[in-house]
C-alpha cells in the first residue's frame, strides 16, 4: 500500500508544481483535474479498507499487497490502474459538459509528467532492488516485457477512453467503464504473473534480495 502511495504523492506533487509554474494552458482547470485524478485512488483505497465495492482492477492491486511480489510489480500494479482507468475517469469528470479537445494539450503534458516519473522511479528502484538489472537479460525495455504494455500505449489508451466516455455522456457510461476495468484487470494479472517463464524466474530471484522494510524502501526512494 505504501509503495504506490509514494508514487501517487510524487505524481500529484509534480502536477501541482507544473501548475504553479504556469506550464498548462488552463492552470486553474488542472488544479481541479489534479485533485480529481488523485481522489480516484484515495477513494478506492478508503472504500477497500472499509470493505466496500470498488473497481476490479484496484481490488486486484490492493489484494496483491499481501503477496511476495517484487517492489517493481507492486508499484506497477498501482500505476496500471491509475493510468489506464483513473486518468480517463478524471478527464471525463472534469470535462463533463465541456469541449473535450480543450484539454488535449494539457492531457498530453500530464502524460509526459507521468512518463518522467515512471522513468525516475525505475532509476531509483535500483537502490532498494540491487538485482533489478537482471531484467536487462531479457532485452531492452524490460519493464514493457513484464507488464506487456508500453507507457506510450497506456497513455494513448487513456485518451481514447476519455473520448469514448465523453461521447457517451454520463447516463451511458457505466457499461463502458466496466469493460475498461476488465481490460485493466487483465493487464494487472500479467504484471502479477508474467507469461514469460524467464521473466518470472528473474523476478523471483530479484525479490529475494530486495529490501523488505517498506519504510526504508520509501525513505530511500525519496532521497535525491
Amino acid at each position: 500500500m505504501g509503495l504506490f502511495a509514494y508514487v501517487y504523492r510524487r505524481t500529484t506533487a509534480q502536477i501541482l508544481k507544473e501548475v504553479e509554474l504556469g506550464n498548462f494552458e488552463d492552470n486553474e482547470r488542472m488544479v481541479k483535474f489534479d485533485v480529481a485524478f488523485a481522489n480516484f485512488y484515495i477513494d478506492a483505497y478508503h472504500a477497500y479498507s472499509s470493505g466496500l465495492q470498488i473497481s476490479k482492477s484496484w481490488h486486484f492491486a490492493f489484494t496483491k499487497t499481501e503477496e511476495p511480489l517484487t517492489i517493481l510489480q507492486h508499484v506497477m500494479l498501482g500505476i496500471n490502474t491509475h493510468i489506464n482507468l483513473d486518468l480517463a475517469l478524471a478527464v471525463n469528470a472534469i470535462m463533463s459538459g465541456e469541449e473535450l479537445l480543450e484539454i488535449e494539450r494539457d492531457f498530453n503534458r500530464v502524460n509526459r509528467i507521468l512518463s518522467e516519473i515512471v522513468n525516475e522511479m525505475q532509476d531509483r528502484l535500483g537502490r532498494v532492488s540491487p538485482l533489478l538489472f537482471l531484467l536487462d537479460m531479457v532485452g531492452e525495455n524490460s519493464d514493457e516485457k513484464i507488464i506487456n504494455f508500453s507507457m506510450a500505449k497506456a497513455r494513448g489508451v487513456s485518451w481514447s477512453n476519455s473520448n469514448l466516455l465523453w461521447s457517451l455522456g454520463i447516463e451511458h457510461q457505466q457499461g463502458a467503464i466496466k469493460e475498461m476495468d476488465l481490460v485493466v484487470l487483465k493487464l494487472g494479472e500479467i504484471i502479477s504473473s508474467p507469461k514469460s517463464k524467464i521473466v518470472g524466474f528473474l523476478l523471483s530471484v530479484i525479490g529475494r534480495f530486495e529490501e523488505k522494510n517498506i519504510g526504508k524502501v520509501i525513505t530511500t526512494l525519496r532521497e535525491n
